[in-house]
């Protein structure tokens, strides 16, 4: 693939970005759309750099779910097992005639020892059950409370619910032209002091050695007080830009990637919550610009804002051809 060998000699690269300059050594993107990094970790056994307790507040809402009814049934199924393993004769109130009945029985009772619920029809006999009983109550005791603590923990983890458009729009602006994305909040867990950083990453020859670099893109607006409503960031593509006087193909070319980071307070959890995507050069629309988001209600007494639209845009002519 063919790699951009000149760019904006004025524009001022950033060196503290974290992310490897050495473009043989990273491929694909540097960010997710989600914000994740696109790393993949490797070099060290799994169970040694697994981290139980973020993965567990981390993961989708229908995974945390399905690990969690998926752990209670198999902590029944297994100490149903030791108690038929022990005897069945053991469990005293057994009233099923067939093995799998027996086993359904067994795995009930698990069931009513592991919640502490004991209906008390069927009970322990002999050292043996009583013992494994006692185990598998302690052991539900402690598992609720695990439970307890990371439903809490992902239920009051402080997070900055917005989203971004799939796009990011070459638009004529103040007459010229201007990169824009657009985001908003999702929810009613607004912002305050809010600042968004813009940064680009491209690929050069440099010495005959292909690198990446780093640039910060200046926001036309880059804090607001608040954010109860949609927000535009906008990058002018002037002199100082990286992308001034950049081809579509010289973007395609430096295989360049920007990156968001947006910070703000949020009141609901009075915490700092941060937020980050990513575009690609495949995700750039030339000649484009958004469609407003949102208008007064009937009665012009209050503002309706339509999420749905977050990604609606429309055609429009720049000054030059890309």
């Amino acid at each position: 693939m063919a790699v951009l060998k000149s760019f904006n000699k004025r524009a001022k690269a950033e060196t503290e970005t974290g992310l490897g300059t050495n473009s043989n050594s990273n491929g694909g993107r540097f960010f997710n759309k989600d914000g994740s990094p696109n790393v993949e970790m490797r070099g060290i056994p799994l169970i040694e750099r697994m981290n139980l307790y973020h993965t567990l507040l981390s993961l989708p809402k229908w995974k945390f779910m399905v690990i969690i009814v998926a752990s209670f049934i198999v902590m029944n199924l297994l100490f149903a097992s030791v108690y038929l393993l022990i005897g069945i004769e053991h469990l005293n109130g057994m009233v099923a005639s067939t093995n799998a009945a027996k086993f359904g029985e067994a795995f009930f009772f698990s069931a009513q020892t592991f919640t502490t619920v004991g209906y008390g029809r069927i009970n322990p006999v002999g050292f043996a059950a009583s013992f494994v009983a006692a185990l598998e109550a302690l052991v539900g005791l402690l598992s609720f409370a695990l439970i307890t603590g990371l439903l809490y923990g992902r239920f009051a983890r402080p997070k900055a619910y917005i989203t971004y458009s799939k796009n990011a729009l070459f638009v004529p602006f103040r007459d010229g032209i201007a990169l824009m994305i657009r985001m908003v909040p999702y929810t009613r867990n607004f912002l305050v002091n809010v600042e968004a950083k813009l940064t680009m990453s491209l690929q050069i020859v440099e010495d005959g050695v292909r690198k990446n670099k780093f640039f910060q893109l200046s926001l036309d607006i880059s804090k607001a007080t608040t954010l109860i409503s949609n927000w535009t960031l906008v990058h002018i593509i002037n002199e100082e830009s990286p992308f001034y006087n950049l081809t579509k193909q010289d973007i395609e070319n430096g295989l360049i990637e920007m990156f968001v980071f947006v910070q703000g307070f949020d009141e609901s959890f009075s915490n700092t919550v941060i937020s980050r995507t990513s575009y690609t050069y495949e995700e750039f629309v030339y000649g484009a610009k958004f469609l407003p988001m949102y208008h007064p209600n009937d009665d012009n007494t209050g503002t309706i804002l339509h999420l749905n639209k977050l990604d609606a845009y429309e055609p429009a002519e720049l000054p030059i051809k890309y």
